[in-house]
């Protein structure tokens, strides 16, 4: 290669990394603001979903609170006062109206209903089995609660109380003991619970001892 080819293409390199570098300038800021969209885009999606567990997780732990007062009066009026919006408010209203004499239907009608969010529709079920005049049977109430006893569902301890009581009501009172018996060890039974799972033990008879 001669030195006037080796000058000509040292030319022409220049030439290319200053039309490069001028095509930075110019255009470059759309890439850093394609950068900067994505990221934040990322970053914004990744909060909302935290905010959304965040908000469901608070809204489930405040049914519960309630659903743990004494009587149907006391539940129903903290049922009332959750701060809840859109399908949640719905079904919180309809859960503090199921309190009263009248809610079976309503509470059946939202335990069947496919079209809300799973984690309501299983609360309606719990509360349409364990409430007096629900018009089901024990092999009824069984087959609604076992879905609601699966591990990892989230009123699993609950369900598993009502499968005690449908045992009791079955005659099948050892069984039910046992189950009870593991409510008292399993972590996520809440203080309320186990209470109430240790009064029943002892009004079957069976022992408070979990060894």
């Amino acid at each position: 290669m001669s030195e006037t080819d080796t000058f000509i293409d040292e030319v022409s390199e220049e030439v290319r990394r200053d039309k490069l570098y001028a095509a930075m300038r110019k255009y470059g800021w759309i890439a850093v603001l394609l950068v900067v969209l994505l990221v934040g885009g990322a970053a914004y999606n990744e909060w909302r979903k935290a905010s959304d567990r965040s908000a469901a997780q608070a809204l489930g732990d405040a049914i519960l609170a309630a659903e743990e007062q004494a009587d149907a009066t006391e539940r129903a009026t903290a049922l009332a006062a959750i701060d809840a919006s859109g399908d949640a408010a719905v079904v919180v209203a309809m859960l503090a109206a199921a309190e009263g004499t009248n809610g079976v239907d309503a509470l059946r009608a939202l335990a069947d209903d496919t079209s809300i969010d799973p984690l309501y529709r299983d609360l309606a079920q719990l509360k349409l089995v364990s409430k007096d005049g629900s018009g089901l049977d024990p092999a009824a109430r069984r087959a609604r609660l076992e879905p609601l006893a699966a591990p990892g569902a989230p009123f699993r301890v609950l369900a598993e109380e009502q499968l005690a009581l449908v045992e009791v009501d079955e005659g099948q009172q050892d069984a039910a003991i046992t189950r009870l018996k593991a409510l008292l060890v399993d972590d996520e039974a809440s203080g309320a619970l186990r209470r109430r799972a240790s009064q029943l033990i002892v009004a079957l008879g069976g022992s408070l001892e979990t060894s």
